[in-house]
């Protein structure tokens, strides 16, 4: 059975294929499968998102796909960016400037409470989907620091920790992320469906249950 992950993201597709580790399964990244079309990021919420990429690309191909949208809230700034998060400073996305723009608007602000969400949708081949989301809450600093990671890392600190994201060991932060809790609260909730999918394909193609149905 292959496994769609509705992303041509490396680094995303190497987490994934670390937590989805079941037998009989091969997972395979939009960019691996010829012909397919960047699915419009349009809704208003990262719920949205993650279904339609997932649903769009699924019934396109006819393989259960698995896709994800997050990003950013802060409190002081009533959740913004939120599902901006890529391109806060406008087009084309810069990581630095979006950070740029979010220190400065909160300048004078002492509340800087914020978290990272990440929403996972899977898709049937027949279009139904679920959701399962992580959050992971923290802080943002007031200035960057630390090299590694991407996007609002060097600014953002989680709880109960000193380091920024850009700070931390990588296999630390991956413990701990939005992207970590959503991925192993997928493979929790979905598992027994993917795996039985895996052993089953093609002679049954079991149906998604109703629990957390998007």
């Amino acid at each position: 059975m292959k496994l769609l992950i509705a992303s041509r993201n490396p680094h995303k597709l190497a987490e994934i294929r670390a937590i989805f580790n079941l037998p009989g399964m091969e997972i395979v990244g939009a960019h691996e499968i010829g012909g397919l079309p960047e699915v419009l990021e349009d809704g208003r919420t990262f719920q949205a998102n993650a279904v339609k990429k997932a649903v769009s690309l699924a019934m396109l191909t006819k393989l259960w796909t698995l896709a994800d949208d997050s990003g950013l809230e802060v409190d002081a700034l009533n959740g913004e960016p939120g599902v901006y998060s890529a391109r806060f400073a406008g087009e084309p996305a810069n990581h630095t400037a979006n950070n740029v723009k979010l220190l400065s608007l909160l300048e004078q602000q002492e509340n800087r409470a914020a978290r990272f969400i990440c929403v996972v949708a899977l898709s049937s081949p027949g279009g139904r989907a679920q959701i399962v989301e992580g959050i992971c809450p923290g802080r943002i600093i007031r200035e960057t620091c630390g090299e590694q990671g991407f996007g609002y890392d060097p600014i953002f600190v989680p709880d109960r920790h000193e380091q920024t994201f850009a700070q931390m060991d990588a296999a630390l932060k991956n413990q701990i992320s939005h992207r970590a809790r959503a991925l192993k609260l997928a493979l929790q909730t979905w598992g027994e469906l993917l795996g039985q999918a895996s052993a089953d394909w093609p002679a049954r193609r079991p149906k998604l249950r109703d629990t957390r149905e998007a």
